[in-house]
């Protein structure tokens, strides 16, 4: 088979541009180097829809953050995906502060931000009481929102899947060629034919270019660590996700609220050789309490349940890179998808496919295309009578398996089960939040990994590769 389109990445980008194409007559494949969806810099960022305001006038950034923040709402019910439009507020401590607050409103006016002001006193400390007293304004942007980072991706993938997306999966490209129109990739001894290669791998985007045979490539890329905290549920610290002043680092040390309940604090960022290097430190972890412990000070920082970095894909341009080739015809780049990068996911698959067509990639509209995935049940939102009813029709729904979150068992063998299934203990983390609770999986993790291997008759890992949990 020669596919119309093979994504390489299956990152926001990677599975949103293949959403996007699922919507056409096409037939299209998503290659993965690791062994589920979002992977990469998706699964580890702050989980915000941005507003639009901090990306500078006139770029691709500003853009498409815009245009698809003003998007999530109603693309995240069709997906099922838990969507919260809280707000931002971005705080100043001092006139100088107060003064990049009013460059940040008058770059959002000229965005195209819809209802953003400048708040203070009374009224700001109202709207969130935890924030310090020191904070004298704020830049409030009503339309900012969390959401699922890994969510939505999985489900914009499900999506594509179940209107006849590929995906390949423990797929590390390290080969390109291309012979007249069709282009071969390769991962060892695996290989896949397409006519039009979209290249979406993130911290990875220069060296795919690379591979494919690009000449004088002119992004690279620098791996940038952000290191954040995750706080117990027990702790209601913010209404509004709680911006500090921006640097040329990023948009500094936040505090915010998930859409699970839970309290999220970071990034830091810090230039980093190793691609892979998701390791966090006693200096950074200190560095982000202080930042947020500036922005609240009652913030309760024994409350911490877990830590872990990203790794964002830091361009040496100021803007993302979504082009076709000069040089190798038929590809497509998306690098250099840095913050907001992952806010900018709904509008950077439509831009991409536009770049698809203008390569010459006819696109012709599927009749039976929904958009949709087939949706998810989840137990614990239930009221009683839908539990006792769903219990009778199907008694794998009665065992908890993750007391911490209330995961049954039942939700467990869905998600094995799923368009793309859920292969792996961290995959099923991700898709049901067993083991995301207080103990970490510490109470539930050998369970999960029992129902894997009894559904699937095979060996479990935690997240792939050679991370054996049972079995060899």
């Amino acid at each position: 088979m020669i596919y119309d389109v093979l994504i390489i990445g299956a990152g926001i980008t990677g599975c949103m541009t293949a959403y996007r194409l699922a919507a056409y007559k096409l037939k299209t494949a998503v290659v993965e180097a690791y062994g589920d969806v979002s992977m990469g810099a998706t699964k580890a960022n702050s989980a915000i829809v941005h507003a639009g305001f901090d990306a500078e006038c006139g770029t691709l950034k500003a853009k498409l953050n815009v245009e698809a923040c003003a998007e999530m709402p109603a693309l995240a019910k069709l997906l099922d995906v838990e969507y919260n439009q809280c707000g931002s507020l971005v705080s100043a401590f001092s006139e100088k502060e107060e003064e990049k607050i009013k460059e940040l409103y008058n770059r959002g006016i000229k965005n195209g931000v819809p209802d953003l002001e400048i708040v203070r006193g009374e009224r700001l400390h109202k709207m969130e009481p935890n924030l310090s007293r020191d904070v004298v304004s704020a830049l409030y942007a009503p339309t900012g929102g969390i959401i699922c980072p890994w969510g939505l991706t999985i489900a914009a993938a499900e999506s594509a899947a179940v209107h006849g997306t590929d995906f390949y999966f423990n797929f590390r490209v390290n080969k390109i060629t291309k012979t007249d129109d069709v282009f071969t990739v390769s991962c060892d001894n695996r290989s896949l034919q397409a006519y039009r290669i979209v290249n979406a791998a993130g911290v990875w985007g220069d060296y795919i270019a690379s591979v494919a045979g690009e000449q004088d490539f002119p992004i690279r890329i620098t791996p940038r660590r952000g290191e954040y905290m995750i706080l117990d549920k027990s702790y209601d610290t913010a209404n509004h996700i709680l911006f500090s002043i921006p640097s040329e680092k990023g948009k500094g040390i936040l505090v915010s609220p998930t859409v699970h309940g839970n309290v999220i604090v970071g990034p830091n960022a810090y230039a980093i050789d190793d691609k892979e290097d998701k390791s966090t430190t006693a200096d950074g972890l200190k560095e982000i309490s202080d930042g947020a412990v500036r922005l609240v000070p009652s913030l309760n920082l024994k409350t911490v349940i877990t830590s872990f970095s990203g790794i964002r894909p830091t361009p040496n341009a100021h803007d993302y890179f979504i082009e076709p080739s000069e040089t190798v015809v038929g590809l497509v780049h998306a690098v250099g998808i840095e913050s907001p990068g992952f806010a900018c996911g709904p509008a950077l698959g439509n831009y991409i496919v536009k770049k698809l067509e203008e390569t010459g990639l006819k696109l012709e509209k599927r009749e039976d295309y929904t958009g949709a995935r087939p949706p998810i049940l989840k137990f614990n939102y239930l009221d009683d009578e839908g539990k006792r009813k769903l219990i009778e029709s199907n008694p794998n729904y009665a065992k908890i398996v993750c007391r911490c979150e209330t995961i049954t068992e039942g939700e467990i063998i869905d998600a094995i089960n799923r368009p793309i299934p859920a292969l792996d203990l961290d995959a099923v983390k991700r898709r049901t939040r067993a083991g995301m609770g207080r103990c970490q999986g510490g109470f539930c993790s050998m369970r999960v990994a029992a129902i894997i291997e009894r559904e699937t008759g095979s060996s479990v890992t935690k997240h792939g590769g050679k991370s054996w949990v049972l079995g060899d």
